[in-house]
Protein backbone atom coordinates (compact mmCIF):
# COMPACT_ATOMS: atom_id res chain seq x y z
CA UNK A 1 0.00 0.00 0.00
CA UNK A 2 1.09 3.56 -0.72
CA UNK A 3 1.79 5.30 2.60
CA UNK A 4 0.98 8.69 1.07
CA UNK A 5 -2.63 7.57 0.55
CA UNK A 6 -5.19 8.41 3.23
CA UNK A 7 -8.91 8.06 3.80
CA UNK A 8 -11.08 10.61 5.59
CA UNK A 9 -14.45 9.28 6.80
CA UNK A 10 -17.03 11.99 7.47
CA UNK A 11 -19.14 10.60 10.33
CA UNK A 12 -20.66 13.62 12.02
CA UNK A 13 -24.15 13.74 10.49
CA UNK A 14 -27.36 13.79 12.54
CA UNK A 15 -29.20 11.20 10.42
CA UNK A 16 -32.60 12.76 11.19
CA UNK A 17 -34.26 11.22 8.14
CA UNK A 18 -33.78 7.79 9.73
CA UNK A 19 -35.70 8.64 12.87
CA UNK A 20 -36.79 6.86 15.07
CA UNK A 21 -33.94 4.35 14.71
CA UNK A 22 -31.45 7.18 14.28
CA UNK A 23 -31.46 9.35 17.40
CA UNK A 24 -29.42 12.36 18.44
CA UNK A 25 -27.26 10.21 20.72
CA UNK A 26 -26.73 7.42 18.14
CA UNK A 27 -27.27 8.65 14.58
CA UNK A 28 -27.45 6.59 11.43
CA UNK A 29 -23.71 6.04 10.82
CA UNK A 30 -23.48 4.12 14.11
CA UNK A 31 -26.41 1.80 13.32
CA UNK A 32 -26.65 -1.60 11.70
CA UNK A 33 -29.68 -1.31 9.45
CA UNK A 34 -29.08 -3.53 6.44
CA UNK A 35 -28.69 -6.96 8.12
CA UNK A 36 -24.90 -6.93 7.58
CA UNK A 37 -23.97 -7.46 11.23
CA UNK A 38 -21.88 -4.27 11.06
CA UNK A 39 -22.69 -0.59 11.35
CA UNK A 40 -22.30 1.85 8.48
CA UNK A 41 -19.12 3.18 10.10
CA UNK A 42 -17.61 -0.27 10.53
CA UNK A 43 -18.40 -1.19 6.94
CA UNK A 44 -16.74 1.89 5.46
CA UNK A 45 -13.69 1.52 7.73
CA UNK A 46 -13.19 -2.10 6.64
CA UNK A 47 -13.75 -1.17 3.00
CA UNK A 48 -10.99 1.43 3.04
CA UNK A 49 -8.67 -0.80 5.09
CA UNK A 50 -8.24 -2.70 1.83
CA UNK A 51 -7.15 0.47 0.04
CA UNK A 52 -4.94 2.51 2.39
CA UNK A 53 -2.89 1.58 5.48
CA UNK A 54 -5.24 1.29 8.45
CA UNK A 55 -3.22 3.86 10.38
CA UNK A 56 -3.98 6.31 7.53
CA UNK A 57 -7.76 6.23 8.06
CA UNK A 58 -9.11 9.37 9.73
CA UNK A 59 -12.62 9.67 11.17
CA UNK A 60 -14.11 13.16 11.52
CA UNK A 61 -17.09 13.21 13.86
CA UNK A 62 -18.85 15.27 16.50
CA UNK A 63 -17.39 15.70 19.99
CA UNK A 64 -20.23 13.74 21.54
CA UNK A 65 -19.61 10.71 19.30
CA UNK A 66 -15.98 10.05 20.26
CA UNK A 67 -16.88 7.16 22.57
CA UNK A 68 -19.14 5.61 19.90
CA UNK A 69 -16.30 5.70 17.38
CA UNK A 70 -13.92 4.08 19.85
CA UNK A 71 -16.55 1.46 20.75
CA UNK A 72 -17.14 0.50 17.12
CA UNK A 73 -13.55 0.96 15.90
CA UNK A 74 -11.36 -0.10 18.85
CA UNK A 75 -8.39 -0.43 16.50
CA UNK A 76 -8.30 3.28 15.63
CA UNK A 77 -5.78 5.55 17.36
CA UNK A 78 -7.05 8.60 19.24
CA UNK A 79 -5.08 10.98 17.00
CA UNK A 80 -7.01 9.60 14.02
CA UNK A 81 -10.34 10.78 15.44
CA UNK A 82 -10.87 14.46 14.62
CA UNK A 83 -13.63 15.97 16.73
CA UNK A 84 -15.89 18.75 15.46
CA UNK A 85 -17.44 20.90 18.20
CA UNK A 86 -20.42 21.75 15.94
CA UNK A 87 -21.87 20.39 12.73
CA UNK A 88 -21.00 22.73 9.86
CA UNK A 89 -21.57 20.50 6.79
CA UNK A 90 -18.83 19.01 4.60
CA UNK A 91 -16.64 21.99 3.66
CA UNK A 92 -15.42 22.83 7.20
CA UNK A 93 -15.11 19.11 7.94
CA UNK A 94 -12.88 18.63 4.89
CA UNK A 95 -10.89 21.80 5.68
CA UNK A 96 -10.12 20.50 9.19
CA UNK A 97 -9.06 17.08 7.87
CA UNK A 98 -6.99 18.63 5.07
CA UNK A 99 -4.93 20.83 7.39
CA UNK A 100 -4.52 17.95 9.84
CA UNK A 101 -3.16 15.70 7.10
CA UNK A 102 -0.88 18.39 5.70
CA UNK A 103 0.63 18.74 9.17
CA UNK A 104 1.40 14.99 9.15
CA UNK A 105 2.34 14.52 5.52
CA UNK A 106 2.56 17.33 2.93
CA UNK A 107 2.46 14.68 0.18
CA UNK A 108 -0.86 13.22 1.35
CA UNK A 109 -3.43 12.11 -1.23
CA UNK A 110 -6.91 11.86 0.30
CA UNK A 111 -9.98 9.82 -0.43
CA UNK A 112 -12.92 11.50 1.34
CA UNK A 113 -16.12 9.53 1.95
CA UNK A 114 -19.39 9.77 3.86
CA UNK A 115 -20.07 7.02 6.38
CA UNK A 116 -23.53 5.97 5.17
CA UNK A 117 -23.19 4.41 1.73
CA UNK A 118 -24.41 1.02 0.60
CA UNK A 119 -21.82 -0.60 -1.70
CA UNK A 120 -22.37 -4.32 -2.30
CA UNK A 121 -19.61 -4.65 -4.93
CA UNK A 122 -16.68 -4.42 -2.52
CA UNK A 123 -14.00 -5.75 -4.90
CA UNK A 124 -15.07 -3.43 -7.72
CA UNK A 125 -15.18 -0.49 -5.32
CA UNK A 126 -11.68 -1.19 -4.04
CA UNK A 127 -10.33 -1.37 -7.60
CA UNK A 128 -12.04 1.88 -8.64
CA UNK A 129 -10.80 3.85 -5.63
CA UNK A 130 -7.26 2.54 -6.05
CA UNK A 131 -7.31 3.62 -9.70
CA UNK A 132 -8.66 7.05 -8.77
CA UNK A 133 -5.96 7.52 -6.12
CA UNK A 134 -3.21 6.49 -8.53
CA UNK A 135 -4.57 8.81 -11.23
CA UNK A 136 -4.98 11.79 -8.90
CA UNK A 137 -1.61 11.42 -7.17
CA UNK A 138 0.19 12.78 -10.20
CA UNK A 139 -2.23 15.58 -11.10
CA UNK A 140 -3.45 18.89 -9.76
CA UNK A 141 -7.16 18.00 -9.86
CA UNK A 142 -10.19 17.43 -7.65
CA UNK A 143 -11.77 14.06 -8.47
CA UNK A 144 -15.32 12.91 -7.76
CA UNK A 145 -16.25 9.26 -8.15
CA UNK A 146 -19.27 9.19 -10.45
CA UNK A 147 -21.82 6.39 -10.57
CA UNK A 148 -23.71 5.53 -13.75
CA UNK A 149 -27.40 6.13 -12.89
CA UNK A 150 -29.77 3.18 -13.10
CA UNK A 151 -32.97 5.23 -12.76
CA UNK A 152 -34.06 8.90 -12.71
CA UNK A 153 -33.78 9.44 -8.96
CA UNK A 154 -34.54 13.02 -7.76
CA UNK A 155 -32.85 12.37 -4.40
CA UNK A 156 -29.33 12.35 -5.87
CA UNK A 157 -27.01 14.99 -7.27
CA UNK A 158 -26.01 14.70 -10.95
CA UNK A 159 -22.74 15.51 -12.71
CA UNK A 160 -22.48 16.15 -16.45
CA UNK A 161 -19.12 15.43 -18.04
CA UNK A 162 -17.43 17.09 -21.00
CA UNK A 163 -17.60 15.04 -24.16
CA UNK A 164 -20.93 13.43 -23.32
CA UNK A 165 -21.81 9.77 -23.79
CA UNK A 166 -18.94 9.16 -26.20
CA UNK A 167 -16.31 10.28 -23.72
CA UNK A 168 -17.86 8.10 -21.02
CA UNK A 169 -17.26 5.04 -23.17
CA UNK A 170 -13.50 5.69 -23.00
CA UNK A 171 -13.66 4.51 -19.38
CA UNK A 172 -11.17 7.14 -18.23
CA UNK A 173 -11.25 10.15 -15.93
CA UNK A 174 -13.05 13.04 -17.61
CA UNK A 175 -13.49 16.77 -17.01
CA UNK A 176 -16.65 17.88 -15.24
CA UNK A 177 -19.02 20.18 -17.13
CA UNK A 178 -21.94 20.87 -14.75
CA UNK A 179 -23.30 19.95 -11.31
CA UNK A 180 -27.03 19.72 -10.55
CA UNK A 181 -28.21 19.06 -7.01
CA UNK A 182 -31.39 16.96 -6.67
CA UNK A 183 -33.35 17.84 -9.83
CA UNK A 184 -37.09 17.20 -10.10
CA UNK A 185 -38.14 13.86 -11.53
CA UNK A 186 -38.71 15.16 -15.07
CA UNK A 187 -35.26 16.75 -15.29
CA UNK A 188 -33.72 13.60 -13.78
CA UNK A 189 -35.32 11.60 -16.63
CA UNK A 190 -33.73 13.94 -19.18
CA UNK A 191 -30.33 13.53 -17.50
CA UNK A 192 -30.50 9.74 -17.44
CA UNK A 193 -31.76 9.46 -21.02
CA UNK A 194 -28.99 11.74 -22.32
CA UNK A 195 -26.25 9.35 -21.23
CA UNK A 196 -24.08 12.33 -20.25
CA UNK A 197 -24.68 12.36 -16.51
CA UNK A 198 -23.42 10.46 -13.47
CA UNK A 199 -24.77 10.32 -9.96
CA UNK A 200 -22.61 12.31 -7.56
CA UNK A 201 -21.43 9.68 -5.05
CA UNK A 202 -20.03 12.26 -2.62
CA UNK A 203 -16.73 10.34 -2.62
CA UNK A 204 -13.77 12.53 -3.52
CA UNK A 205 -10.08 11.96 -4.24
CA UNK A 206 -7.45 14.72 -4.33
CA UNK A 207 -4.03 15.77 -3.10
CA UNK A 208 -4.29 17.53 0.25
CA UNK A 209 -2.31 20.46 -1.13
CA UNK A 210 -4.68 20.84 -4.10
CA UNK A 211 -7.86 20.96 -2.03
CA UNK A 212 -6.14 23.38 0.36
CA UNK A 213 -5.43 25.76 -2.52
CA UNK A 214 -9.00 25.56 -3.82
CA UNK A 215 -10.52 25.99 -0.36
CA UNK A 216 -8.44 29.11 0.13
CA UNK A 217 -9.40 30.39 -3.34
CA UNK A 218 -13.16 29.72 -3.25
CA UNK A 219 -13.95 29.57 0.48
CA UNK A 220 -11.52 32.04 2.04
CA UNK A 221 -14.06 32.77 4.79
CA UNK A 222 -13.67 29.16 5.94
CA UNK A 223 -9.95 28.73 5.26
CA UNK A 224 -9.10 31.97 7.07
CA UNK A 225 -10.50 30.54 10.32
CA UNK A 226 -7.80 27.86 10.23
CA UNK A 227 -4.96 30.38 10.05
CA UNK A 228 -2.22 29.10 12.35
CA UNK A 229 -3.04 25.43 11.77
CA UNK A 230 0.64 24.62 11.28
CA UNK A 231 1.35 25.16 14.98
CA UNK A 232 -2.07 24.44 16.52
CA UNK A 233 -3.09 21.10 15.01
CA UNK A 234 -1.55 18.08 16.66
CA UNK A 235 -0.66 20.15 19.72
CA UNK A 236 -2.22 20.61 23.17
CA UNK A 237 -4.12 23.68 21.93
CA UNK A 238 -5.83 21.87 19.02
CA UNK A 239 -9.20 21.54 20.74
CA UNK A 240 -9.30 25.23 21.68
CA UNK A 241 -8.17 26.21 18.16
CA UNK A 242 -10.84 24.10 16.43
CA UNK A 243 -13.55 25.30 18.82
CA UNK A 244 -12.81 28.91 17.89
CA UNK A 245 -12.68 28.14 14.14
CA UNK A 246 -16.01 26.30 14.16
CA UNK A 247 -17.75 28.91 16.30
CA UNK A 248 -17.40 31.49 13.53
CA UNK A 249 -17.66 29.06 10.59
CA UNK A 250 -20.53 29.12 8.13
CA UNK A 251 -22.39 25.92 7.29
CA UNK A 252 -21.65 24.98 3.68
CA UNK A 253 -21.07 21.86 1.59
CA UNK A 254 -17.88 21.18 -0.34
CA UNK A 255 -19.96 20.72 -3.50
CA UNK A 256 -21.49 24.18 -3.34
CA UNK A 257 -18.47 25.91 -1.83
CA UNK A 258 -15.72 24.50 -4.07
CA UNK A 259 -16.65 21.80 -6.58
CA UNK A 260 -19.24 23.85 -8.46
CA UNK A 261 -16.76 26.75 -8.81
CA UNK A 262 -13.34 25.20 -9.37
CA UNK A 263 -11.77 24.68 -12.81
CA UNK A 264 -10.10 21.53 -11.50
CA UNK A 265 -13.19 19.32 -11.12
CA UNK A 266 -12.84 15.88 -12.72
CA UNK A 267 -14.86 12.68 -12.53
CA UNK A 268 -13.74 9.08 -12.37
CA UNK A 269 -16.40 6.76 -13.87
CA UNK A 270 -17.05 4.04 -11.31
CA UNK A 271 -18.37 0.55 -11.92
CA UNK A 272 -19.60 -0.46 -8.47
CA UNK A 273 -23.25 -0.50 -7.44
CA UNK A 274 -23.96 2.29 -5.00
CA UNK A 275 -26.74 3.87 -3.01
CA UNK A 276 -26.74 6.79 -0.62
CA UNK A 277 -28.82 5.49 2.28
CA UNK A 278 -30.17 8.92 3.10
CA UNK A 279 -33.74 8.05 4.09
CA UNK A 280 -36.23 5.24 4.58
CA UNK A 281 -37.26 5.33 0.90
CA UNK A 282 -33.70 4.58 -0.21
CA UNK A 283 -33.44 1.71 2.27
CA UNK A 284 -36.73 0.27 0.99
CA UNK A 285 -35.29 0.21 -2.54
CA UNK A 286 -32.40 -1.96 -1.34
CA UNK A 287 -34.16 -4.44 0.94
CA UNK A 288 -33.90 -7.91 -0.63
CA UNK A 289 -36.62 -10.53 -0.66
CA UNK A 290 -39.69 -8.30 -1.05
CA UNK A 291 -42.94 -10.21 -1.33
CA UNK A 292 -45.15 -10.31 -4.43
CA UNK A 293 -46.85 -7.06 -3.40
CA UNK A 294 -43.57 -5.16 -3.01
CA UNK A 295 -43.49 -5.21 0.79
CA UNK A 296 -40.05 -5.23 2.41
CA UNK A 297 -39.68 -6.76 5.88
CA UNK A 298 -37.01 -6.72 8.55
CA UNK A 299 -38.72 -8.19 11.58
CA UNK A 300 -39.48 -11.47 13.32
CA UNK A 301 -43.03 -12.79 12.94
CA UNK A 302 -45.14 -10.99 10.34
CA UNK A 303 -48.84 -11.24 9.46
CA UNK A 304 -49.36 -9.13 6.34
CA UNK A 305 -52.54 -8.99 4.25
CA UNK A 306 -53.72 -6.51 1.63
CA UNK A 307 -50.57 -4.36 1.94
CA UNK A 308 -48.60 -2.96 -1.01
CA UNK A 309 -45.12 -1.40 -1.33
CA UNK A 310 -44.66 -1.07 2.42
CA UNK A 311 -41.50 -1.05 4.55
CA UNK A 312 -41.94 -2.87 7.87
CA UNK A 313 -39.12 -2.99 10.43
CA UNK A 314 -39.15 -4.07 14.08
CA UNK A 315 -36.29 -4.24 16.58
CA UNK A 316 -38.12 -6.90 18.59
CA UNK A 317 -37.68 -10.14 16.68
CA UNK A 318 -40.02 -11.95 19.11
CA UNK A 319 -42.94 -9.59 18.47
CA UNK A 320 -45.69 -10.45 15.97
CA UNK A 321 -46.21 -7.52 13.60
CA UNK A 322 -49.70 -7.64 12.06
CA UNK A 323 -50.44 -5.15 9.26
CA UNK A 324 -53.52 -4.91 7.04
CA UNK A 325 -54.64 -2.52 4.31
CA UNK A 326 -51.64 -0.19 3.97
CA UNK A 327 -50.36 1.15 0.64
CA UNK A 328 -46.89 2.73 0.32
CA UNK A 329 -46.48 3.11 4.10
CA UNK A 330 -43.66 2.43 6.51
CA UNK A 331 -44.02 0.88 9.95
CA UNK A 332 -40.90 1.29 12.10
CA UNK A 333 -41.05 -0.25 15.57
CA UNK A 334 -38.23 0.55 18.01
CA UNK A 335 -37.87 0.13 21.77
CA UNK A 336 -39.53 3.47 22.53
CA UNK A 337 -41.23 4.65 19.31
CA UNK A 338 -43.77 3.18 16.90
CA UNK A 339 -43.80 5.12 13.60
CA UNK A 340 -46.58 4.62 11.04
CA UNK A 341 -46.62 7.06 8.13
CA UNK A 342 -46.45 7.30 4.32
CA UNK A 343 -43.09 6.24 2.88
CA UNK A 344 -42.76 9.47 0.89
CA UNK A 345 -39.64 11.24 2.17
CA UNK A 346 -40.96 14.79 1.78
CA UNK A 347 -44.07 13.99 3.80
CA UNK A 348 -41.90 12.27 6.39
CA UNK A 349 -39.62 15.30 6.78
CA UNK A 350 -42.62 17.55 7.38
CA UNK A 351 -44.12 15.08 9.84
CA UNK A 352 -41.06 14.55 12.04
CA UNK A 353 -40.54 18.30 12.39
CA UNK A 354 -43.03 17.92 15.22
CA UNK A 355 -40.47 15.97 17.24
CA UNK A 356 -38.68 19.27 17.84
CA UNK A 357 -41.65 20.51 19.87
CA UNK A 358 -41.59 20.56 23.69
CA UNK A 359 -42.58 17.29 25.30
CA UNK A 360 -40.72 15.02 22.86
CA UNK A 361 -37.18 15.55 24.16
CA UNK A 362 -36.78 11.93 25.28
CA UNK A 363 -37.55 10.62 21.80
CA UNK A 364 -35.27 12.77 19.62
Amino acid sequence: MNHNFYCVIMAGGAGTRFWPMSKSNRPKQFLEIGNTGKTFLQNVFERFSRIVPQENIIVVTGDRFKDLVKEQLPQIENENILLEPYSRDTAPCIAYATYALLKRNPEAVMAVTPADHFIPDEDVFVEDVKNALDYTAGKDILMTLGVIPTRPDPNYGYIQVSGGRYKIKDNEAVKVKTFTEKPDIELAKVFVNSGEFFWNSGIFVWKAETIREELERYLPEVAHLFTGWENALGSRVEREFVEKAYTDCLKISIDYGVMEKTEKAWLYPSHFRWADIGNWESLYDLIPGKDADGNGFNCGKILSTDNKDCLIISNDKHKLVAINGLNDYMVIDTDDVLLICPKNDRKFKDFIAGIAMPGFEDYR
